[in-house]
């Protein structure tokens, strides 16, 4: 069974609530079917490694605002570099 690769983690603060989006890549007749708590312990670990991955990447100071929008609520998308690459490079 090959491990799932994290595509893209959006969090949408809401009143009350945080919703965590977690989109990835994996074979469909590999993963844990839906609803199961195999399945429910998969998606949190991709959501804790891709949290792990940005936090460090924020803390390594190498930020650049890539886009905007908005005019009253405004939405800034930030480019980081992936800690995982960063240090494939460093050795």
């Amino acid at each position: 069974m090959s491990a799932p690769q994290l595509q893209r983690l959006l969090l949408d603060f809401r009143s009350g609530e945080l919703i965590a989006r977690v989109l990835y890549r994996r074979s469909l007749e590999d993963g844990p079917n839906p609803g199961t708590n195999k399945r429910r312990r998969e998606v949190e670990e991709l959501a804790r490694s891709g949290l792990r991955d940005a936090l460090e990447a924020l803390n390594a100071g190498d930020v650049a605002i890539c886009g905007t929008s908005g005019f009253t609520t405004r939405e800034d998308i930030l480019s980081l570099p992936r800690p995982d690459h960063a240090r494939k490079a460093a050795s």
